[in-house]
């Protein structure tokens, strides 16, 4: 049904926008199904993703429904480009998501609570709106499932989050994306914010711990214990700066933000973050605006311009501009780096259909086989067109800059 209803929307939009003067190559019938160049970018590449997997689940080429935290962050887009336009279509697809993982009993059947994997987290962020809306218990039994992860979750000796149960001891800058938004939504939908010490702990543990003062970027991950290989046996800290890891920790900084009263004490200290590490990534920004996989070692053989860093550093710089925790001039930067992102790295098929390049596939830390965080660990993981990691920033950001 929500096929149908999708396929309708489409071809409904895609005729009005013909009627109105977007003529396509030829008269076929097929061509009503082009994306039409003069919609915005947010719209294009939520269209695409619609078209080529009709069902939100399939996004990454998934053939089963299964929660993850890549799906998480593409609701979450497709929740805000439904605020924005009000097109039925866009919520029914994150409608679509939460259904087809959620059981009738509001369990998550590919969901194992005993992972303590943080990335899982998101995955419900979207829940929020559909429980408001719905009032279907199945979405808050989820959420509260969720909620008690974090309970659960072990910690290090400081009250920090484990990424994971298999990597102990261990804060990632992913992590922080992956948990802290959602933990103070909770917090203050449904606990009056009295956790939201704790939310802001685990940036204090991150700025303590993983900061370079020299550059004032943040290392990807931490090992209390420094049993890890990657590790400095000083610090503990990875060797390597990763945009992406600093992306994921921008957006949690900007989107937890959301959550904190601004007579909250802890309020100044997130926003003072979200300033340094502004301030610290525009000295790395590439002329073309976007910024490299391996954040301050620029054009060195094998480093590569990286989409999906670049579009979350767009996104975090906009909304953090639009919101006041930024100066103006920030906005001006994610302009830049959003036009990096279409005149170097995105690719328009003739049907209309947008690809982002040059977006890492997938990287981290430990692990078997063994990823040692070295700079041609980084630059030598694989790419893939159109993953997720970048999709969800893109079309977050193209929203925030309105393009």
């Amino acid at each position: 049904m929500r096929k149908v209803k999708m396929e309708k929307f489409l071809t409904v939009l895609f005729g009005l926008l013909f009627l109105t003067g977007c003529k396509p190559r030829s008269e076929s019938a097929e061509n009503y199904s082009e994306i039409p160049a003069n919609r915005k970018w947010s719209e294009r590449m939520a269209l695409t993703l619609m078209k080529k997997y009709p069902e939100a689940y399939m996004i990454d080429d998934k053939t089963a429904p299964k929660w993850d935290y890549v799906h998480g962050l593409n609701m979450i887009a497709f929740e805000e480009l439904y605020a924005k336009t009000g097109d039925q279509p866009y919520i029914d697809y994150v409608k679509g998501y939460a259904d087809a993982t959620i059981g009738k009993d509001g369990k998550i059947p590919s969901y194992k609570f005993d992972n303590f994997n943080i990335d899982m987290i998101i995955a419900g962020h979207h829940l929020f709106d559909l429980y408001a809306k719905t009032k279907d218990g199945r979405y808050l039994t989820a959420l509260k499932t969720l909620r008690l992860q974090l309970e659960k979750q072990p910690r290090t000796s400081e009250g920090g989050f484990w990424h994971k149960k298999i990597y102990p001891n261990q804060m990632w800058l992913d992590g922080l994306y992956m948990g802290a938004p959602f933990y103070a939504r909770y917090s203050k939908t449904f606990e009056n914010g009295d956790q939201l010490d704790d939310v802001a702990l685990q940036f204090e543990l991150i700025q303590k711990h993983l900061l370079d003062q020299k550059t004032g970027l943040l290392y990807h991950g931490w090992d209390e214990s420094r049993k890890m290989a990657w590790s400095d046996p000083e610090t503990g800290t990875s060797p390597n700066f990763w945009s992406r890891s600093l992306g994921w920790y921008a957006m949690a900084l900007v989107d937890v933000l959301d959550y904190f009263p601004e007579n909250h004490p802890k309020r100044p200290e997130l926003i003072s973050y979200l300033n340094d590490l502004s301030s610290a990534l525009v000295k790395y920004q590439d002329k073309s605006g976007l910024w490299y996989q391996v954040t301050d070692q620029g054009n060195r053989d094998g480093n590569y311009l990286e989409a999906s860093g670049s579009a979350m550093f767009a996104y975090a710089f906009a909304k953090g501009a639009n919101k006041g925790y930024l100066p103006k001039e920030f906005k001006t930067v994610a302009n830049k780096a959003f036009d990096g992102l279409v005149n170097e790295l995105v690719k328009v098929s003739p049907e209309g259909y947008v690809t982002l390049t040059n977006v890492c596939a997938v990287a981290g830390l430990g692990g078997n086989p063994f990823r040692d965080g070295s700079f041609e660990y980084y630059v030598n993981e694989k790419k893939k067109d159109n993953d997720p990691k970048g999709t969800g920033p893109f079309i977050l950001a193209a929203l925030q800059l309105d393009r």
